[in-house]
């Protein structure tokens, strides 16, 4: 595949609490490729963000992806890959230095912010990420 769409998203609950990831991968011709819903553990909603991001570049690349456009509602991520801003948090530090890793094996790449409602799917996979995680940890008790 020569060009994809990512949405992504990551969400907590709790900043830091149980986190997920969400990804909608997307081909040329508007096609869901795939989707991937997480549990990352306990961790921040930044951390969150930039590890679904990752966890999509990587994907793109195994699907031998040469162009790759992103779409996230994380404001702060946009401007720290576009170097709007700096990376000041220790914890997002090797994650930023992982996508620009990433961001090398590609021939084109581009990220944009878009609203929450514009990237309402990637969200819903994260919380499914995160309900599935916490489903499994419930326990039953036999009185």
């Amino acid at each position: 595949m020569k060009k994809l769409t990512l949405y992504t998203d990551g969400a907590s609950r709790g900043n830091p609490g149980d986190a997920g990831i969400g990804i909608v991968i997307i081909d040329e011709e508007g096609n869901i490729v795939k989707e991937i819903s997480d549990y990352i553990g306990q961790t921040t909603n930044n951390i969150a963000e930039y590890k679904a991001l990752i966890t999509g570049l990587k994907e793109a690349l195994e699907l031998e992806c040469e162009e790759v456009n992103v779409f996230t509602d994380s404001e702060l991520m946009v401007k720290q890959i576009q170097g709007e801003y700096q990376v000041k948090n220790e914890g997002l530090k090797p994650l930023y230095k992982e996508v620009f890793e990433l961001i090398k094996e590609f021939k084109k790449f581009s990220i944009c912010h878009v609203r929450r409602e514009m990237n309402k799917r990637a969200d819903e996979l994260a919380n499914e990420g995160i309900d599935l995680a916490l489903s499994e940890d419930e326990i039953e008790v036999d009185f």
